[in-house]
């Protein structure tokens, strides 16, 4: 556990989270500081499509592997899979009714891509190699998820009917990150070297405005739905992460992947989705409250990952490789 803190104190210390923070307090202490709209989502496209070209470019380097191909099945079943533990544990955990813990469950199989880019900044700054082609793997793992929750929910008793599908295959944010995965695959290593000064060298900088705004979201929802979270929902906010977390590091020492790899893999089943399942969910689940899946997501199991949980992870990873 010591070892978790010491990590945890260098993440805490990093302008990444220092950013988040900032956000976080400015709204909670009620400031008018805001990010404008149009810039926020001009950030978020600009990081899912640098980190789609390295993925890419990571797979026209390195070639499809059977690992590759495995890890790709296995996001796809952890994503499908870990709904139902999450909804297993709310229900037991909460007294959410069916609809809303179908939602709350779907956001924890889906991922987090900002907490996976905020973890890959970490365990570079650190010197960590890790499997940069396991962007792809983010990509798979956003939808099954949301196709879970549906069927918790009662939906697939229709036999489909009325399931988003094209909001689902379509949202903005999975056919962004796969488009550019594809063209840094297209291109490789040495055409991607071209437009390297403009996603490469700032990456970092414009993931600090990003979670700044994260943050003023965050303490945003807090201030105003804290009154939804009941203990046992923010001990589950906490608890979830961990558990999802311990089986992504498994699985991924199960397919041989490096320290790094697991840690990241660990990272994407702790995190919570809160772009592409509430978006879904809106659609297909309107009776569900967002009060109560956003907030948890972004107020509680974002802030407890970028603070303790990705450090926690590399430590689990590092003892389970022996390194």
């Amino acid at each position: 556990m010591g070892e978790a803190l010491t990590l945890a104190g260098q993440n805490l210390l990093s302008p990444i989270v220092l950013s988040f923070v900032l956000g976080l307090v400015a709204a909670l202490a009620r400031s008018n500081l805001s990010i404008p709209e149009a810039i926020a989502k001009g950030l978020s496209i600009y990081l899912l499509f640098a980190i789609g070209l390295k993925g890419g470019a990571e797979i026209a380097a390195t070639g499809l592997t059977a690992l590759i191909g495995l890890a790709l099945i296995a996001g796809f079943l952890l994503s499908a899979l870990i709904p139902l533990l999450a909804y297993a544990l709310l229900r037991l955990m909460t007294r959410l009714d069916r609809t809303n813990a179908a939602a709350v469950a779907g956001h924890y199989g889906s991922i987090s891509i900002v907490t996976f880019v905020a973890a890959s900044s970490l365990l570079q700054s650190m010197g960590v190699y890790f499997e940069g082609w396991l962007v792809a793997v983010a990509a798979v793992m956003e939808a099954p998820a949301i196709l879970t929750a549906l069927w918790l929910a009662g939906r697939s008793s229709n036999g489909g009917e009325g399931l988003p599908w094209r909001e689902i295959s379509l949202n903005g944010s999975i056919v962004l990150l796969l488009g550019a995965f594809l063209i840094g695959w297209i291109t490789g290593p040495a055409r991607l070297a071209e437009v390297e000064g403009l996603f490469s060298t700032p990456f970092k900088g414009v993931l600090c405005l990003f979670l700044l705004d994260m943050g003023l979201v965050a303490g945003r929802g807090l201030r105003n739905s804290a009154h939804l979270l009941r203990p046992g929902l923010i001990a589950f906010g906490v608890v979830m992460p961990v558990i999802g977390g311990g089986i992504g590091i498994v699985t991924g020492w199960a397919l041989g992947l490096t320290t790094g790899g697991m840690a990241i893999l660990g990272t994407l089943t702790a995190s919570a989705s809160y772009i592409a399942v509430p978006a879904a969910m809106r659609v297909a689940l309107p009776k569900a409250n967002p009060s109560i899946y956003l907030t948890l997501s972004l107020g509680i199991t974002f802030p407890f990952n970028l603070a303790l949980g990705i450090s926690l992870y590399l430590m689990l990873a590092r003892w389970l490789s022996g390194g």
